[in-house]
């Protein structure tokens, strides 16, 4: 059996609890109230914690994978394995100031106090561009640090800016960006590696799938040859004959993204009655 770490509750419960059900890995009901739980089907137990304690279970063998933002691995600055990017919990850390302040440049940081709950990444930035600015390490209720006084800048996770906005402030160096990862110990048994690398393939076949959609579409028989190569799907579209003489059926699986800056030009060679689909899970 492997143990997951994840966030008790926050900005990335949610999307993580939902990631191991799309993984087919059930987890019993009720567990938001609880700290550890055993997946019904997968050799998994489930531990809730802080997202700023995960990196360190993973470190002293609490726990075997852990799933937390980027931003807590490198705050951590622990020796853990990065194994994949989930694409969801996006968000960047940056430094924000007084929107009243006319900063132009880094050096402008050079003797101004920063309030932060980040102290070690913000001290490897300052250092890596050797600015002289002192950390004001606090714990939550960073952004209203300036206005009381307690610091000239803020150091902060930033998703839409709202939140620096309302308290007067304005995003002034993004320093890195974070999303939710699956991280590892640096050590694990053979068997612990050999479930860690099946729940590896499910969550690949999940990211996999979100990315491309199941496209069918009736195409006039002299323009399949056409629509194909604009549509040319992961291998080769299939393409059926329908009841409706001169007409076929075709369909392909495409990313989406591709598929949105094509439908104009396969609308154009005639195809009618598209349908977008979503793929629950794609097996390479």
């Amino acid at each position: 059996m492997i143990t997951l770490a994840i966030q008790k509750s926050g900005r990335l419960t949610e999307r993580t609890l939902g990631l191991l059900k799309e993984c087919g890995i059930s987890i019993p009901n009720g567990v938001k109230n609880r700290l550890k739980s055993k997946a019904d089907n997968f050799p998994m137990r489930v531990l809730f914690l802080r997202d700023d304690d995960i990196p360190e279970c993973l470190a002293n063998g609490a726990a075997d994978i852990g799933i937390v933002g980027e931003n807590e691995y490198a705050e951590s600055g622990l020796d853990l394995r990065m194994m994949i990017r989930l694409g969801f919990g996006k968000c960047r850390l940056s430094l924000a100031v007084p929107k009243n302040k006319n900063y132009q440049s880094l050096q402008d940081l050079n003797g101004l106090s920063i309030a932060t709950s980040y102290p070690h990444i913000l001290k490897r930035f300052l250092q890596e561009n050797r600015l002289n600015a002192s950390i004001h390490s606090i714990s939550g209720s960073v952004e209203i640090a300036p206005e009381i006084g307690l610091a000239d800048a803020i150091f902060d996770i930033v998703s839409s800016g709202g939140t620096l906005v309302s308290n007067g402030l304005k995003e002034f160096k993004v320093v890195m960006h974070s999303q939710a990862a699956l991280l590892a110990a640096r050590k694990l048994s053979s068997r612990k590696e050999e479930i860690l690398s099946r729940f590896l393939f499910r969550i690949k076949a999940v990211l996999k799938a979100s990315a491309y959609k199941y496209i069918l579409m009736n195409v006039p028989n002299e323009r399949i040859e056409e629509i194909c190569r604009i549509l040319p799907g992961m291998k080769s579209p299939t393409v059926m004959p329908l009841a409706d003489p001169g007409w076929s059926s075709v369909h392909t699986v495409i990313k989406e993204k591709e598929f949105w800056e094509r439908i104009d030009e396969i609308k154009k060679k005639g195809a009618q009655g598209i349908l977008v689909l979503s793929i629950e899970k794609m097996i390479l």
